[in-house]
């Protein structure tokens, strides 16, 4: 039995660990999505990561990505940014793919 719970307990582990990841890679994502659409609105350094800030907390409204999809939408919008939404879609997948390599690299 001792066999048996130790795999359980390894693959209770690596649960977590693909979890933690996933976790930072989806807010790093976010980060850098939120200084991609700061640039693009015209904020200034100080600003932008502000607005990064904000992109990342925008995520825990609700489950997936759409909330941080919606925020990044209106504001580029509301300041009349000369971006479509696919583009901001075809940024999040590119910068999902970026976000992880750059979590997994750091270790």
């Amino acid at each position: 039995m001792s066999g048996f719970d130790d795999r359980k307990k390894g693959q209770e582990a690596k649960f977590a660990h693909d979890a933690e990841l996933r976790f930072k890679a989806e807010a790093r994502r976010n980060k850098l999505l939120g200084l991609w659409a700061a640039e693009h609105m015209g904020l200034s350094d100080e600003h932008a990561r502000e607005y990064a800030a904000e992109v990342v907390a925008s995520d825990f409204e609700e489950a997936g990505d759409e909330d941080v999809f919606r925020k990044v939408s209106s504001d580029l919008k509301a300041k009349s940014a000369p971006v479509s939404d696919d583009m901001i879609r075809q940024k999040m997948a590119e910068l999902a793919q970026t976000a992880r390599d750059q979590v997994l690299n750091e270790g």
